[in-house]
């Protein structure tokens, strides 16, 4: 049974810590739920498919995944009414050039022989990886399923290193899960022509949608809104550490839709201790403080000052955190990290070797987050639960569950800490308060 989480603690604290249940049900006209997507990289990644080499085709973890969610949707009779995706769909980049940021001065370094460079691959992503996305989101969209997708730094066109200056750059200790770069550089991205071609606005999955509001630089943000539980719901799938621009486009879509509650999906949020506080190899707000914001700056200035906003939702960084604030109207915000592209345990069961340095090939094992609303009573509330459509298991539910995966997400944790991070109950203390049907 999942935990309640403590509201009278207001930083990011799991529910394990304060030993409590709840009798969660969702039966109620009322009760519905968001499927939250992970990064979904390395099961779409064209190099591990049995024509490469691998052991298994972890496509097809993929294709299990977007239509075991498909037939949860209120069309095939389950509760599934909404899909946020956090991005990073797809591996690897077509470029290592981005004319936008290279005409105002953000250059590559003179020597392009780093690691990254291996994720350039113009074929791979052309003939395999955006095709494959396709597939498993047009199974959503036969399904009738709204759903809004926020651009990761894989989903750029374009990856190159960016040399700074010492004195402006940060100590961080997040892993990338890059190979070491010298200190003084950074990764950058640019462009979203290969996005916006799968997830544009002019799409085959959003023209015409009457659910599809907007999208920002051809949709590279972009505004979707359904119906559940008697109340009107807005998404905004923010771009990737949104700059002004984004957020000022944002802004007025939440001046427009006055009084919904507001969920917002972006793809670098929160680490895994849940501090908003990006990943060391990449940093975009550093590198281009002109084009994009901090976690921490899109929460000050944007997020904090937006009271519709009560749902923060964000991938990139391995493992799972939950943030609770109060914005600057008293209200608590809800953030929310769920990462799990690391998870390899399907490959090793397929035959698959460890790498060399002795871990799991990743490739994500098709877990997924369904946060199942319950809004009756004085109190509505979330229940979040783990799901995995390959292992046909909840994390609670799988014996092995801290054994796989803990060492790789939370090696601090306890294992009943880390089954609490997947599975657990969050309050909307003042949801009915806040937002009228």
């Amino acid at each position: 049974m999942p935990h309640k989480i403590n509201h009278l603690i207001p930083v990011f604290l799991y529910c394990s810590l304060f030993a409590c249940s709840s009798d969660f049900s969702v039966e109620s006209d009322e009760s519905f739920t968001i499927v939250m997507i992970p990064d979904t990289q390395n099961s779409v990644d064209y190099t591990r498919q049995k024509s490469e080499g691998f052991a298994i085709d972890s496509g097809d973890i993929f294709i299990q995944q977007m239509s075991d969610i498909a037939s949860k949707s209120t069309s095939n009779g389950g509760k599934v009414v909404f899909v946020a995706s956090v991005g990073d769909v797809w591996q690897h980049v077509t470029s290592n050039k981005d004319a936008d940021h290279f005409t105002r001065g953000i250059d590559s370094i003179e020597s392009q022989e780093f690691a990254f460079q291996r994720w350039i691959r113009p074929d791979g992503v052309l003939s395999f990886e955006l095709p494959k996305s396709i597939e498993g989101y047009t199974l959503l969209d036969d399904a009738n399923l709204p759903f809004g997708v926020a651009p990761g730094n894989h989903d750029y066109d374009a990856w190159w290193a960016v040399a700074l200056e010492p004195e402006i750059l940060q100590a961080d200790s997040a892993d990338l899960n890059l190979e070491i770069l010298p200190e003084d550089y950074k990764i950058h991205v640019g462009g979203l022509d290969n996005f916006c071609s799968v997830f544009g606005s002019n799409s085959d999955f959003y023209r015409d949608k009457d659910w599809y509001i907007d999208g920002y630089q051809c949709g590279g943000s972009s505004a979707q809104i359904f119906s559940a539980g008697g109340y009107r719901f807005l998404h905004l799938a923010l771009e990737m550490q949104a700059g002004e621009d984004a957020v000022n486009w944002a802004s007025q879509i939440v001046k427009d839709h006055l009084g919904l509650p507001t969920i917002i999906s972006t793809h670098d949020y929160l680490n895994p201790q849940g501090q908003r506080l990006p990943g060391s190899g990449m940093d975009l707000a550093l590198v281009d403080p002109d084009g994009n914001n901090s976690a921490e700056e899109l929460w000050r200035d944007f997020i904090s000052n937006t009271d519709q906003i009560f749902m923060v939702l964000s991938g990139h960084q391995r493992g799972q955190a939950l943030r609770i604030d109060k914005n600057n109207f008293g209200h608590e915000v809800y953030q929310i990290l769920a990462d799990f592209q690391g998870r390899g345990q399907a490959g090793l069961d397929g035959g698959q070797p460890l790498t060399p340095r002795g871990v799991a090939v990743p490739i994500g094992d098709g877990w997924y987050r369904e946060m199942n609303f319950n809004l009756t009573g004085e109190s509505p509330q979330v229940e979040v639960r783990t799901y995995s459509s390959h292992y046909e298991s909840y994390s609670s539910d799988l014996e092995t569950y801290a054994l796989w995966y803990k060492n790789g997400e939370q090696p601090d944790m306890t294992d009943s800490e880390f089954l609490a991070a997947d599975e657990f109950i969050i309050e909307l203390i003042d949801f009915h308060t806040r937002y009228t049907r």
